[in-house]
């Protein structure tokens, strides 16, 4: 299988080189060049595998012998290791017809660990067989930076620079990160927004001859495709769980950056019966506002209560817009180009095509308050915020009750005690067992101003010999 770029300037890769590109040369993402489509009876049989098995036959033709089953299988075990259920995705139900997908059981108690987790590994191994030394640079608005680094930290291949908004993300969120002392390991609190730390990375990933002769730049924030690919499997893995194939099912997504959801879409277009996608987002809401009323308008961002979302530039947007376009890359390119102005607009076909399936609503903090609150009075269970939107979101646009709706809770609440607090918990949520001392342990990183200059520095500075 080869994948090709959103803009259709750069040439196709083989998976090996895709997962290790990054950014395609022409500034697009890249995306296979045709999905696999699995029939009815091919899901259905697949009722009753584990996690690891399902995920190895739903991965297994995007990897299109790049790696040996043998080996593959074995990256798949070790990624899924370290989560605390032996489901490894549970579903909680919460409503007539509506569930919680928790995916935050993994080591750093956030959705990301389920690709971040697998990604670590396969770079592990790919750059084991190839003899590579890498430098991973990636932004974090909060939960993607602790999860890279749990996935990495044993890497000896790799040195990871990890730089999250300073003073924007909650203090479990940033000690999970700052307490990894492994000596590859680097956290940069950058004085600005995701959107800045972002931009960074994009400028490093543009031209990286600030880093030492024979290091190249490899991503772990979702616009690296193998993450994409390994969040395809928990859309089946509830779905075959609900029913599916036989009924349908739909799904409302607390997305930002616009990975989590697309890879929802994609398992629709590979045979799962999705009925409904559910875009939900905090105030900073371009998403939504895109969806509803084709505003794709860049905003001032607002500091919010579920700040994983603090999001204004929702890069996987542009995997979506590639299909909505019928795969015209010069179409992708000068709507990218019009949105550096601050805006674009999406042609009627491609809006009314992602209405088939998107809906979409934004939800205020008090919202998302009253919907921790209210969910915990009637059933004792204790959503996150991010997770609570989805939740209001799901209610809010939902188009059949007699479906499931499943709700991805993105993280655990004891990341976020302020949103808890305020939802009228007395006490803070408890961390789990194995990070009941994460307020005790030292903390590294280092403070670096909005200088794209300074940034790179740092980062030559400390990848290793």
């Amino acid at each position: 299988m080869k994948y090709i770029s959103t803009r259709g300037q750069a040439p196709a890769l083989s998976f090996e080189e895709v997962v290790l590109t990054g950014l395609a040369p022409d500034g697009g993402l890249y995306v296979p060049e045709t999905l696999p489509k699995f029939t009815k009876e091919e899901i259905a049989s697949w009722a009753g595998l584990s996690y690891q098995e399902l995920a190895f036959n739903v991965m297994k033709p995007f990897i299109a012998g790049a790696i040996s089953d043998e080996d593959f299988k074995k990256i798949i075990a070790d990624a899924y290791a370290t989560f605390r259920h032996d489901a490894i995705a549970p579903l909680v139900q919460t409503g007539h017809n509506e569930w919680i997908l928790e995916l935050f059981q993994g080591p750093t108690l956030a959705f990301k660990d389920f690709a971040l987790q697998f990604l670590g590994h396969l770079l592990d191994h790919l750059l084991k067989k190839r003899n590579q030394k890498v430098v991973v640079m990636g932004a974090t608005s909060g939960d993607t930076g602790s999860a890279a680094i749990e996935g990495c930290r044993r890497c000896d291949n790799i040195d990871i620079f990890i730089m999250h908004p300073n003073n924007r993300v909650s203090n479990v969120q940033r000690r999970q990160m700052t307490t990894v002392l492994a000596p590859n390991v680097f956290n940069i609190a950058l004085e600005g927004n995701f959107d800045d730390c972002q931009n960074m990375v994009k400028a490093s990933f543009g031209d990286q001859s600030f880093l030492p002769e024979g290091r190249q730049l490899v991503a772990v924030n979702s616009i690296n495709w193998a993450r994409i690919m390994a969040q395809i499997v928990y859309y089946f893995y509830a779905g075959l769980a609900l029913g599916a194939p036989h009924r349908p099912i739909a799904f409302s997504v607390p997305t930002g950056n616009f990975g989590d959801i697309f890879a929802g879409y994609l398992a629709k277009q590979m045979g799962l019966p999705i009925d409904q996608l559910v875009i939900a987002t905090n105030s900073n809401d371009i998403l939504h506002r895109c969806i509803s009323s084709n505003d794709h308008s860049k905003n001032q961002l607002q500091h919010t209560l579920s700040p994983s979302m603090d999001i204004m530039v929702s890069s996987n947007f542009e995997r979506m817009l590639f299909d909505l376009y019928d795969r015209d890359g010069n179409a992708i390119r000068q709507l990218m180009e019009d949105f550096k102005s601050g805006s674009m607009t999406l042609k009627e076909s491609a809006l009314a095509r992602a209405r088939e399936l998107f809906t979409s609503h934004g939800v205020s903090d008090e919202v998302t308050i009253d919907v921790i609150r209210s969910v915990f009075d009637r059933t004792e269970y204790l959503l996150d915020p991010h997770t609570a939107i989805g939740v209001d979101a799901a209610r809010k646009t939902r188009r059949r009750q007699d479906i499931p709706m499943v709700i991805l809770a993105t993280a655990h609440p004891a990341k976020f005690p302020e949103a808890v607090r305020k939802a009228g918990q007395d006490t803070d949520p408890v961390l789990p067992h194995h990070m009941q001392d994460l307020f005790e342990r030292e903390e590294r990183y280092t403070v670096l101003p909005q200088d794209l200059a300074k940034v790179q520095q740092f980062v030559a500075a400390n990848v290793r010999k």
